[in-house]
């Protein structure tokens, strides 16, 4: 596992707008599978001690993912984050949105519209993430060193769950 790989985090206040960049020592696909299969999404979509709990997921364009973050205390906050455009093993565009344990949304919140790319280079795969805020005040909480830390232990926690997988990879084993 290499320690000096690329993480990026940049905020445009103008347009509120996240980007995130991270790279990968592993193929595209692995890293794809582990983004889009909710057994793996579990191990590792959630900085510690958080964890994320799968409800239900249809990983297709029209589809939903629909998750709790888990507390240490157990306590649960309901997301779901709807596929608008899915380009197979090559980028994902989704709005994301707070719900409830029914997936149930407000019909006045404002969604974040995330397009996600995964590109590989040399076997090396660069994740490049833009979020777009719909809403003023959710966009401030995000635009925060915290979101940056938290944002940065989970995808640590993907880095380490891809390294265990590694060893393992075969190309032909990808389903999704």
């Amino acid at each position: 596992m290499k320690n000096n790989l690329l993480f990026d985090f940049s905020v445009n206040r103008k347009n509120k707008t996240i980007h995130i960049k991270r790279a990968f020592d592993v193929p595209a696909t692995l890293v794809w599978q582990a983004w889009t299969d909710p057994k793996l999404l579990d191990k590792w979509c959630a900085p510690k001690p958080y964890r994320t709990e799968t409800k239900t997921m249809e990983f297709r364009e029209g589809g939903f993912w629909h998750y709790a973050l888990v507390s240490p205390s157990g306590g649960k906050h309901w997301s779901r984050y709807d596929y608008k455009k899915i380009d197979k093993k090559k980028s994902i565009t989704e709005w994301r949105v707070f719900s409830d344990e029914n997936g149930l949304i407000s019909p006045d919140y404002q969604p974040t519209v995330c397009t996600i790319t995964f590109n590989e280079q040399d076997g090396q795969t660069l994740v490049t993430m833009e979020e777009k805020y719909g809403s003023a005040e959710m966009f401030k909480k995000m635009a925060s060193d915290s979101h940056k830390k938290g944002f940065s232990a989970h995808l640590r926690n993907l880095e380490e769950l891809l390294f265990t997988l590694k060893d393992n990879y075969n190309e032909t084993d990808i389903i999704i």
